[in-house]
């Protein structure tokens, strides 16, 4: 579990394809403090397992479902990552439920300067519009940001200096891909409903029912 707070920027020093799948080398700094193996770290956004690290850098395996579904596959020699260590217990919680599991990538269609802030337009498949909530919360290559605005395929967030600075959003340009992960209550309240099966009235209470099992 993460919270969409990123810690700090690793650079992409080493990629080992192979087929479908990659080894991602990432030079980091303060994600290696207390680092063990095994360890869960949010890479753009989606959940990585540290295989291997030294003094200034660590290992991941991205899998071939991770490959095709997340934009880790465009990643080249000196990419910049947003990197997040998971959720401690004694830790801030200070975005919101992040799980690490990329629903779609998206893209940039806008991106706009208002005022010391900066309105970013991503536009993303069309079936994850049920997910697209205003004022709900959505994690963009990992970062926890609020939409205020959404339409048919596409929602906008903003974001301030020190996102900006602090995350690759501040970054990218129109065309760029983004990971995206809708808010998992979101998620979690309308699969719940989905899911839901007709009522068995075999199965309900009923006064006949009381009567045949003795309560009248």
């Amino acid at each position: 579990m993460f919270t969409g707070i990123i810690e700090e920027l690793g650079t992409v020093q080493r990629i080992i394809p192979q087929g479908n799948t990659l080894v991602l080398n990432i030079k980091a700094k303060k994600v290696l403090e207390g680092i063990q193996l095994g360890d869960s770290i949010s890479v753009n956004g989606v959940c990585l397992t540290v295989t291997e690290f030294n003094h200034d850098s660590f290992l991941l395996d991205v899998m071939p479902e991770t490959f095709h579904s997340t934009s880790l596959s465009i990643l080249k020699l000196g990419s910049l990552v947003n990197l997040e260590r998971a959720m401690s217990s004694n830790g801030r919680f200070g975005g919101h439920f992040v799980t690490g599991h990329i629903d779609t990538v998206g893209e940039i269609v806008k991106r706009e300067p208002k005022e010391n802030a900066i309105y970013i337009d991503i536009r993303y498949p069309n079936q994850y519009n049920h997910l697209s909530l205003y004022k709900g919360s959505i994690a963009l290559d990992g970062t926890s940001l609020t939409i205020f605005r959404t339409s048919s395929n596409e929602l906008t967030v903003s974001i301030i200096p020190h996102t900006a600075k602090e995350s690759i959003l501040g970054m990218k340009k129109v065309g760029d891909k983004v990971n995206i992960e809708f808010d998992m209550i979101g998620k979690y309240v309308h699969s719940f409903f989905e899911k839901k099966e007709p009522r068995n009235h075999k199965n309900s209470v009923s006064v006949d029912f009381l009567k045949d099992t003795g309560f009248m």
